[in-house]
């Protein structure tokens, strides 16, 4: 009986810390980084904002781990856009495209904001090694497309998604539009924006 007891206990510790998640996800979806608050993820589950701290020892510590659980997702995302393509430069397009479309999610533009700030240097050395894993996703069509070296080219490519991402942050949506296109004619066509002469 007591092993029944334990797990029911550990299974409501987990669907109780799911909830503060999905709570968490909301709030800075509506309000960014100023609205996930202790006090706000305790009002949203009805738990006592003392009870949280049992799960989470700080905001930064939320913020982890909804990274944890959520670049995966992202990354299928993305990966889920690219397989749809039907060559490599649609694919890398969409690789592209795929993740300036999600830094530009409010949740996203919270958690950076906030990782930023208040993470450790630890905690974001794991969200970058993460957030890294990306670029394996566009190797192969990189390769494709004759890039002697295309982990190298994959690695500068982020270089260039990220400074877009930057820019789209403060954006019109008609700007990051452009900032898309503009990122994606570089990636595909260079500098030269196509003329080779």
């Amino acid at each position: 009986m007591p092993k029944i007891r334990a797990a029911t206990v550990a299974e409501h510790r987990q669907l109780q810390r799911a909830a503060l998640l999905d709570a968490a996800r909301l709030l800075l979806a509506e309000g960014g980084r100023e609205a996930l608050t202790f006090a706000a993820l305790a009002a949203r589950t009805g738990l006592a904002r003392s009870s949280v701290y049992e799960y989470f020892r700080s905001r930064a510590a939320v913020v982890e781990e909804l990274c944890a659980a959520d670049l995966p997702l992202w990354t299928a995302e993305i990966e889920a856009g690219m397989a749809v393509c039907d060559n490599a430069r649609g694919r890398l397009e969409a690789y592209i495209r795929g993740q300036l479309h999600l830094a530009a999610d409010p949740r996203h533009l919270a958690v950076t904001a906030i990782s930023e700030v208040e993470l450790d240097d630890a905690a974001r050395e794991r969200i970058r090694a993460a957030h890294s894993g990306l670029v394996t996703l566009v190797v192969d069509a990189l390769a494709e497309l004759g890039h002697v070296n295309p982990r190298l080219a994959a690695l500068l490519l982020q270089g260039v998604i990220d400074t877009a991402s930057r820019q789209t942050e403060r954006a019109t949506p008609e700007e990051a539009v452009a900032i898309a296109d503009a990122a994606v004619a570089l990636a595909l066509d260079g500098l030269a924006g196509g003329d080779r002469r």
